[in-house]
């Protein structure tokens, strides 16, 4: 048994506005007591649980802020060396940089030093649980799954499914992709902390044999994820539409192919007409915003204030390697600003609540992470306001958690991390 005190703050439900205090926890001088596994056993005043549990070792951080580990909802994994790649759109830049470089992942070795480094740099930037793409060679996932097994960490991935306009050595046929996931889904599935996802890149590389294998992999193995991409780029969603063009719109394909559930997330989903977002409001699907790429890559805006009022789920990510960094904190700061150009302000809260609870909800694992509670998985990070001069002297100024958290967002980095917990367990 373990205690970590500090400023306890954790989400208990969605904040409908900046001054909803009723919606987070936070305890001043807090404490949170954790057992050998990680699981957490109470939280209250550190007070009340050190009379009760006086010789049991302290992680003490003074003032500092505890919450949940973030939660990255889209990313990935083979597009690290390619991530801040000079001068194109979406599909250029997918060819150019993108596939040459995931064609390196048939190598088990070239996987399993990459996996480090990936999971390094999610767990550095206080991200602890991860949705990803891996490459279409099941070598890739399944070392990604290997490295997260080590740190017990909350891993969804899947081998990418891709056999049309890509080079060859990233393509593999519909039959070899469905034969390659059912292995995977054998090994790895709901082993530890891993799960897997059924993951057709989007429309553009799948051959309708293909979406098919898709439809059977998710049939067949319901309690698996679906991850793709929807309406990213105008020219995108006109390619799309000229592949399958029995269809009347990008999401019709995939619902044709009885892919869209409360499971599935839908990356991007920036140019949505309007029968899509009702399809997808219908199906419980999940929207994934990914403002550091759509900004990088020139695709467009995502539609906040309009999915949310709709009731449409959302949640949000930083799609690295398109995206541009591996901070959270950067990527909410980018998402504030989206939203900025179309005359919405959202609030510390909301963002703070999208990166934790907001994000375990979308993935249906808001009863293991993205809130502080008895029985959850101690997946914590420590946030320290004063890591750079700026933010310290900045700090002087703050009067509420809202406004830190704010300062946190805007002007925080890696550096703003202090410490991360995987299931107990300090990994920074």
């Amino acid at each position: 048994m373990n205690i970590i005190r500090g400023r306890i703050f954790s989400f208990l439900r969605r904040p409908e506005n900046i001054s909803d205090l009723d919606s987070f926890l936070y305890i001043e001088e807090g404490g949170i007591l954790y057992d050998e596994n990680g699981v957490i056993k109470e939280v209250d005043e550190y007070n009340s649980i050190n009379r009760k549990h006086k010789t049991l070792p302290v992680k003490d951080f003074g003032s500092m802020i505890v919450c949940p580990g973030f939660i990255d909802t889209h990313n990935h994994f083979p597009q690290t060396q390619v991530i801040a790649s000079y001068g194109t759109k979406l599909l250029e830049w997918l060819n150019k940089y993108t596939f040459p470089n995931e064609s390196l992942f048939k190598n088990e070795d070239h996987c399993k030093k990459e996996a480090k480094i990936f999971l390094d740099l999610l767990n550095l930037n206080g991200i602890t649980s991860s949705v990803s793409f891996g490459s279409v060679h099941p070598v890739s996932v399944q070392s990604l799954f290997a490295e997260a097994k080590k740190r017990n960490m909350n891993l969804i991935a899947g081998n990418v499914l891709m056999d049309r306009n890509a080079p060859a050595d990233v393509l593999i046929p519909a039959k070899r992709s469905y034969e390659n996931s059912n292995e995977i889904i054998r090994n790895w599935h709901d082993v530890g902390r891993c799960k897997y996802a059924v993951t057709p890149r989007f429309a553009i590389t799948s051959t309708p044999e293909l979406m098919e294998v898709s439809q059977s992999l998710v049939e067949e193995n319901e309690s698996c994820y679906v991850q793709t991409h929807l309406s990213e780029n105008l020219d995108e969603i006109k390619t799309t539409l000229s592949l399958f063009p029995d269809y009347k719109n990008y999401l019709s394909i995939y619902d044709n192919y009885k892919l869209l559930s409360e499971k599935t997330l839908l990356a991007h989903s920036i140019h949505l007409e309007k029968s899509e977002k009702e399809k997808i409001l219908e199906t419980h699907a999940v929207t994934v915003h990914c403002p550091t790429s759509n900004l990088f890559l020139g695709s467009g805006l995502y539609k906040f204030k309009e999915l949310r009022k709709m009731g449409i789920r959302s949640a949000i990510s930083t799609d690295v390697g398109g995206g541009t960094s591996f901070s959270m904190l950067r990527t909410l700061d980018e998402a504030y600003k989206v939203q900025q150009l179309q005359d919405f302000s959202l609030n510390p809260l909301e963002s703070f609540y999208w990166a934790t609870l907001g994000n375990a909800k979308a993935l249906g694992l808001d009863n293991e992470v993205g809130i502080i509670k008895p029985g959850n998985i101690a997946d914590l990070i420590v946030l320290n306001s004063n890591s750079t001069p700026l933010m310290s002297h900045r700090m002087e100024k703050c009067e509420t958690v809202q406004e830190e958290l704010f300062v946190l967002q805007t002007l925080g980095d890696e550096r703003a991390i202090e410490s991360v917990f995987i299931a107990g367990k300090n990994q920074k």
